[in-house]
């Protein structure tokens, strides 16, 4: 049966008469999105557009990647629902694959439906393990919507709540447009050494996203990470690893704290697991796992369709090794954004990250042009056929986090696209 589209117009008046005002779009003219082929989506007139944004980094694999989309299909044909308190293969069969592609000890999953959720669920588990209630975070990181998970982000415009956890102690992040790398993450460690030093025995944990991507793409020196934990260590508090955004081959590696060389103590879950189908999940060892065990459930975490699915998804990224993709194919995305740099350094102020977590910093006389500016550059991007995001303390980064499967041809175009935008502004 042919489907009937009403019309982006219509779609966005209906959006604004049903939906909260705070729920908004990137684009003045906004197109209605309808179908989606791997790197591809499509509008309600047929005019295709190249995605480099993934749905936030969710649709890693493509969007109805055939190869994923027939087992969701076949298992929602099969058995849809049960929740924990029944016995299912797809929930055990994910938790064990899980634990071959986790860092370290890591083994026991505790599934949840979103990335919120599932840092909420990190958050508590610090604290039950630890008998603390404290928490330390980054400037600059964003870790989800719920109250403890809005606590401890560290972005003011996602800080929604006026009643907020008083528990969380903020230090600087290692990142500072103004410093050299080396010296942001001595000014952040030396804060974190103080802090510690304060009360370090009322804190639990300290949560962190190994690349800020919200934040600006920001990835600090190689060597922080590792500083952090020996620190951390020597008061007893956990490091929480949100990979919300950077898990599941998107940065080169399958997690993005493996390039430091550190292991957490708790490591988060979700986007990429489900590749559009909502699963999330908070993992740790097998001592810390102990300490969660008062009676918990969660009604549609790893439900049957969301783990076969990701089953499917772990699957994919293993047989089309999308890890080693992003890495060779990221590069080139990022040296063609730093050619673009060097061409237009009035524009571009700084590209950074790793692998297919990219940011493009634009400039401007202000940060209010320059968040013009950074939209006026996606909606010519998105009027050409390319879609991007944006992100940054003041909104004026360009994002590029596409499904890993995007070509080299796709790149060439997406820069060369981006160069002709960039010459008329």
């Amino acid at each position: 049966m042919e489907q009937h589209f009403i019309g982006r117009e219509e779609v966005a008046a209906k959006r604004k008469q049903y939906f909260y005002p705070c729920t908004a779009h990137f684009y003045r003219n906004a197109p209605q999105m309808v179908r989606g082929s791997m790197q591809f989506m499509y509008d309600e007139n047929g005019k295709r557009y190249t995605d480099f944004f993934a749905g936030v980094s969710v649709v890693a694999c493509g969007h109805c990647n055939p190869a994923i989309t027939a087992r969701t299909i076949e298992q929602l044909q099969q058995l849809q629902h049960t929740s924990t308190v029944y016995l299912t293969q797809p929930n055990v069969d994910l938790a064990e694959r899980l634990e071959e592609v986790l860092p370290g000890q890591l083994r026991r999953s505790f599934f949840v439906n979103s990335g919120s959720e599932a840092n909420e669920g990190a958050l508590l588990l610090a604290r039950m393990h630890t008998g603390r209630k404290g928490f330390i975070a980054l400037e600059g990181g964003l870790h989800g919507r719920t109250n403890l998970t809005m606590s401890v982000t560290g972005l003011q415009m996602w800080r929604t709540d006026p009643y907020l956890d008083e528990d969380v102690t903020f230090i600087e992040r290692p990142y500072d447009p103004e410093m050299s790398l080396e010296d942001a993450a001595a000014r952040s460690l030396e804060s974190l050494e103080r802090v510690l030093a304060e009360k370090g025995g009322t804190i639990a944990a300290m949560i962190v996203e190994p690349i800020q991507g919200n934040g600006g793409m920001v990835m600090p020196v190689f060597s922080y990470f590792r500083e952090v934990k020996a620190l951390l260590e020597q008061y007893g508090v956990l490091l929480i690893d949100d990979e919300i955004q950077t898990g599941y081959g998107r940065t080169g590696a399958m997690f993005a704290i493996e390039h430091f060389g550190v292991v957490p103590d708790i490591i988060s879950m979700a986007k990429a697991l489900g590749n559009g189908v909502p699963v999330a999940a908070f993992a740790t060892t097998d001592e810390i796992a102990a300490s969660l065990n008062r009676p918990s459930a969660s009604t549609f975490g790893g439900n049957p369709v969301s783990a076969a699915t990701a089953l499917a998804v772990l699957d994919y990224i293993r047989d089309e090794r999308l890890p080693e993709r992003a890495a060779e194919l990221g590069g080139r995305l990022k040296q063609g954004l730093q050619a673009l740099q060097e061409r237009y350094p009035a524009l571009i102020s700084d590209v950074r990250g790793t692998g297919f977590m990219l940011g493009a910093e634009l400039s401007a006389p202000d940060t209010a042009a320059a968040a013009g500016l950074t939209d006026h550059v996606l909606e010519e991007m998105k009027d050409r056929g390319y879609l991007i995001g944006k992100n940054g303390v003041n909104r004026n980064v360009l994002a590029f986090q596409p499904p890993l499967v995007v070509t080299a041809e796709d790149i060439d175009g997406l820069v060369n696209t981006l160069d002709q935008v960039l010459a008329h502004v």
